[in-house]
């Protein structure tokens, strides 16, 4: 918008006005406009600090994490932050907390995962079973008469006092 009202030829302090922003940065854009056009004026995203691992390192990195966590020393097959944060600092030499590790492995295609819970010794067969054959028929109360209501608010409810 400020380019634009330059262009026509206003002034600075009206088209600050007009644009709601300072006299000092309509300055500013006024001189961009003069050296590099419109395209000067166009939002750059700050490329942020330096990666610490280059990329030979994450495909290291993903390699070991496919290998999973027992591969890396760890007792079970769970990989958290914290552990894979471990691994890095091991393996590379690079620090980083485990909240940024998370961050890393999502740009690295990985997603958070939660570890069913279950027991190793369940039998998956039976527990079918019971959840089909079972589990349905003491839900439908397997063709019993429905008890007795005992409720005073039902109108088969007749109380002789």
């Amino acid at each position: 918008m400020a380019a634009s009202l330059l262009a026509k030829g206003m002034n600075i302090a009206e088209t600050a006005e007009l644009a709601g922003a300072s006299l000092t940065s309509i300055k500013r854009w006024k001189r961009a406009l003069k050296m590099g056009g419109v395209a000067a004026l166009a939002t750059k995203r700050h490329p942020g600090p330096k990666p610490k691992l280059s990329p030979g390192q994450k495909q290291q990195l993903v390699e070991i994490l496919v290998q999973g966590p027992e591969a890396a020393g760890y007792a079970n097959g769970l990989w958290t932050c914290a552990r894979v944060a471990e691994v890095i600092e091991e393996r590379f030499g690079v620090s980083y907390h485990p909240d940024h590790v998370g961050r890393i492995l999502h740009r690295l295609g990985f997603s958070p995962q939660k570890p069913q819970r279950r027991a190793q010794e369940a039998d998956v067969a039976a527990i079918r079973h019971w959840r089909q054959v079972s589990w349905p028929r003491i839900k439908k109360g397997g063709g019993e008469s429905k008890p007795a209501s005992f409720s005073s608010t039902n109108a088969d409810f007749n109380c002789s006092r």
